[in-house]
This record gives C-alpha cells, structure tokens and sequence, in this order.
C-alpha cells in the first residue's frame, strides 16, 4: 500500500505543481551550472520537458559513453535525456518515477531528442514505478553502471530500503552520484509530514549525520562530497516552520566498493593522463582531489581504489600497491567534516 507521504508528494509533483513557477521556493531548483558539455545539450532539450524538470544539481560525471545509466525520480525526463547524449547510441539510460503526469512528458518526446542527438533509435526507457522498490521495476542485480539522482532521495519515505537497493543495482566499482537537499538537524514530525514542504524538498531532507549512519550501515565506509550550495528560504511562512533549521543541496560521489574507514597510507601516487573527453586539464574526483594532467599526486590507498576499481581506471597511472603500510595518509579534513555540515566518514576523506 502506497504510503501518504508518497501519495502527498506524488499529488504534489503530479498536480499540484504544472511547472517550475509553480514552487514556492527555490530548494528544488537551485542553480547550479551544468557541465561545459552539456551546455549546448541543454538548448536541444524540449520545452515542456524543462518546464517541468525540478532538480538541485547537476548529477554529470563525465566519461560516460557506453555505459548503462539509471535515473532515480528522473520526473520529465530532463537529465535521462542530457545523459542520453553523453553515453551515446551505445549507452542505455533508464528513467524511474512513480507519477504519471511526469512520465507522460517524458515519454512523448523520446523520438524527437534521438533525432536532435543524430540517434537511429532512441536509447532511454521510462518505467513507472518505486525507487525504494527498483526489483519490481525489473532492475537486475548488478545491472547498472551508474546511478543518478537529482533531488528525489529525500522524498523517498524509506531511505535505508532505497539506499540498498541502489547498492543491488549496481555492479562491482559502479558509482552513485546524486544531488539533493540535506539539513543540519532532524526536523519536527510537523514539518516531515507536511504536504508542502515535502514537495519542496525540504520536510523529508536527511539530517547529514544520519546519512552519514546510513552509508555506514549499508558498508560505505569512504564517500565523497562534489559540491555544496546553502539553500536560502525566503519565503516567511515556510522560514517560520522551519525554525532555525538550516539546508543545503549537496553532490555526493559514492563508489560500491570496499574501502577502509580511514584514509591510509600506502606510498601511491595518481597521474592523471589528461584523456577524459572534455577534460583536457584536470580531473575532479571530490571537492579535494583535482588531478591536473600530467602532474603526480600523492594519494590514500581509498583515493587509488576509487581509480583503479571503477571506470575511470584506463585514464590514471597509478604506481605502488598496498604491499607496504607508512600509517595514516596525513589529510586535513575535507570541509563536510565541519559540526554543521557533517557528511564525510570519520571526519571526511582525506586531504
């Protein structure tokens, strides 16, 4: 039986609100730029799939091409269809949601962006469904090369069930990179049931320390933070329920992987080889580890899984191996290790 916070919110996304004029504060659409890649990507993108697109970041990891891409709440289908043209007529991208409303959109334009990307055929599927509940949507184990998510995981009413299923979903090395609104404290039981402020993405926003639990409990022992942008609410009434409260959207980079709970020194050292498509000159791997090409750079042993397990292995060299131990790798904390802001494990990464 379908809970009432995820009626409220599917009410909400699929009739209350008809287009991004609709919200009443800007939590669900913050600015945040799009890759250069896909900036001329964007003004190929149907009118009506923009209006009704509500999202926080910008989920884009780049080298792409090829693989298999899953969009949790992927709503008109604004970023199926950027990542469309970034995997390429070989890649896949899937869309999940549970509104009709939204998916109707999405749907009635999949031929026209396979035509505006040059696409034979189009390479995105829609499917109606639960991202708590991915395996009745007919996702396989260890089917997916990359999740994304773009401000829909705190809407979820189940985190824990739907944090495992994205870990099932993946393969071995895949990666999760999504966006959303996290808070600095746990909410009221008014404000996490309130109908508007869950549509606004703000009621159901995860306290940063029990995400933090979370990823710890599912096994994820070394996440990484992207980005992180203060959300502003303006809007007296809301301000007013909300209290002292206090909300970001944050990008997350997590990697389904076996890593240690500290960053460790192994004696590795990265070079970025510059071959990233449209990365000509530096590589970021999380808000404290930008590879210049060319330039070696000291790492963690966790920092040298992240490249050499998953796809973004065949543009590193990475010399050494864990054959000898020097300790603890000597990092300062990243800025998610801060008290209002906590989000990295054990005090952040590294460095």
């Amino acid at each position: 039986m379908k809970s009432l916070t995820l009626q409220a919110v599917q009410d909400y996304y699929g009739k209350v609100l008809q287009s991004t004029k609709d919200l009443k504060t800007s939590a669900c659409c913050t600015a945040e730029s799009l890759p250069p890649e896909l900036r001329d990507t964007i003004k190929l993108i149907h009118p009506e799939v923009l209006d009704r697109f509500y999202g926080c970041g910008s989920p884009f990891p780049p080298a792409l091409e090829g693989r298999t891409v899953l969009d949790l709440g992927c709503g008109s289908g604004r970023d199926v269809y950027l990542l469309s043209k970034l995997v390429g007529p070989r890649g896949r991208v899937i869309g999940i949601d549970m509104t009709p409303e939204q998916l109707a959109v999405a749907r009635r334009h999949q031929a026209y962006h396979a035509q505006k990307f040059g696409f034979e055929r189009s390479n995105v599927e829609f499917v109606q469904g639960y991202i708590e509940d991915l395996a009745q949507a007919g996702i396989q184990d260890a089917s997916i090369d990359l999740v994304v998510s773009n401000c829909v995981t705190n809407l979820s009413p189940d985190k824990p069930a739907l944090f495992r299923e994205i870990w099932r979903v993946l393969k071995p090395g895949g990666e999760l990179y999504f966006s959303d609104v996290f808070v600095d404290r746990r909410l009221p039981v008014h404000c996490q049931q309130d109908p508007v402020l869950l549509g606004e993405c703000l009621g159901a926003a995860m306290y940063t320390e029990d995400f933090r639990r979370l990823m710890l409990e599912l096994g994820c022992r070394d996440f990484r933070m992207m980005s992180q942008t203060p959300l502003e609410i303006r809007e007296p009434a809301i301000r007013a329920q909300l209290g002292n409260a206090r909300f970001k959207s944050i990008t997350f980079r997590i990697f389904k992987m076996d890593l240690e709970d500290k960053c460790e020194d192994y004696g590795q050292v990265a070079l970025y080889r510059g071959s990233i498509p449209g990365h000509p000159h530096a590589f970021m791997l999380d808000d404290h580890h930008l590879f210049e090409a060319g330039r070696p750079m000291l790492v963690c042993g966790n920092t040298a899984d992240m490249i050499l397990k998953s796809a973004y292995r065949e543009y590193f060299e990475v010399t050494g191996k864990k054959e000898t131990h020097f300790g603890l790798f000597p990092c300062g904390p990243s800025p998610s290790s801060t008290p209002a802001a906590s989000v990295g494990p054990t005090g952040g990464a590294c460095c």
